[in-house]
This record gives C-alpha cells, structure tokens and sequence, in this order.
C-alpha cells in the first residue's frame, strides 16, 4: 500500500515546524518588517526632500528651512550675520567662523542621512545566517527523525531536508531587498553630500568672497 506524502507548501512548511523553527521564523519576519519600513520611510523622505529642495533653489520656499540645501543657507547666513565684524578677541576671523558653521552643518546632514541605513545593514549582513540557523535545525530535526524511524530512503529524506532549506530561502529574500536599499541610498547620500559640499563652497565664496583664511574641508 502506498504511503500518501504530504502536499508541499508554506501552509505545511509551518505546520511541521517546531518552537525553535517558528521562532527563526519570527525573528526573519521582524527584520523582514524592519527593512521595509526603513526602506519606505526613506523613499518618503527623500521624495519629500527633493521637492523642498527644489522649491529652495527656485526662489519658491517659504518657512523654515526643510531641507538640507536651506539649513545649510540658514546656518551660513546666520553665522555670517553674527560674526561680520572682525573678531578682537583672537578668536577667530568672520570666514573662518563661516568655516566652522559650513562644516558643522556638512557633518550634521551627513549624520541625518545615515538614518536607518544600518538598520538595513544589519538585516542584509545576518538575515542569510539566520535562515542558515533555521535550515541547520530542520536538517537536524529530519536526521533524528530518520535514526528513529530506521528509514533513510529518498522519500523519508526529500521532505524534511527542503522544507529545511526553505528556511535559506526565506533567509535571502529577507536580505536582498536590505542590500539593494542599502547601496541605492549609500550612492544617493554620496550624489547628495557631494552637491551639499559645492553648494557650501558657493555659499562661502558669495559671503565671504573668497577670501583665502578659510574654506569648508
């Protein structure tokens, strides 16, 4: 009489997995909700960024600065305004006072523009080992099933061993989606420090006309 083998699928996948299996399985699902928050948040963010961005060079913004293009302009100009007149105090000339602000502000939206990212640094590094983890432990489990059965064909040993290796599967498609965040906004925050950095020098330049007792790296 034929053995009926179970159907596969992820219904049956969970139905055989054990406490320690669901519970890689509930770790996965965290950093899997993780990543993706952090990923949407940012796409808001900088789509909600972009467009301050260039409402501020157009001339078009209005209110407080939003955006780091502004808060760059702000902490310059206020700086400037302060510090006009040649310091006697020996501390320092009115450019290098801009120096600073340019470059205190640089390494604040720098700072700002790491938010979240190793979060998905986090989940692309050990997402793998983790569903790694849980493939090891399925393995193990199939393998004393099989000593206690005293059964070893391929039948006893196809189902147990690839409901197991799910668990890699689950593991990857957790990470890549962390990786691929994670380089499109290291590149982003690159384009973008990049522009900050010319636009600080232009605003140097334009305050304190180029005057050579100072500069923004």
């Amino acid at each position: 009489m034929n053995e009926t083998l179970p159907q596969p699928g992820f219904t049956h996948f969970l139905s055989q997995a054990d406490a320690m299996a669901q519970f890689v399985l509930l770790v996965l699902l965290v950093m899997s909700v993780a990543s993706w928050y952090v990923i949407l948040a940012r796409l808001v963010r900088d789509w909600r960024r972009r467009r301050l961005t260039r409402r501020f060079l157009a001339g078009a913004a209005t209110g407080p600065a939003g955006e780091p293009f502004g808060r760059l302009a702000t902490a310059a100009n206020r700086t400037w305004g302060r510090h006009a007149a040649p310091s006697v105090g020996g501390h320092g000339t009115p450019a290098e006072w801009l120096t600073r602000a340019l470059r205190r502000t640089l390494i604040d939206e720098g700072a700002r523009l790491e938010t979240g990212l190793s979060v998905l640094a986090s989940v692309a590094a050990s997402a793998p080992f983790v569903g790694l983890f849980g493939t090891v432990l399925g393995i193990y489990r199939a393998l004393l099933g099989i000593g206690a059965t005293g059964r070893a064909g391929l039948e006893q040993v196809a189902g147990p061993v690839g409901e197991a290796l799910v668990m890699t599967a689950i593991g990857l498609s957790v990470a890549i989606p962390a990786v691929l965040a994670y380089n499109a906004f290291q590149r982003g925050n690159r384009v973008l420090l990049a522009e900050l950095d010319g636009y600080a020098h232009d605003l140097y330049d334009t305050l304190a006309g180029g005057a050579p007792d100072g500069g923004t790296r």
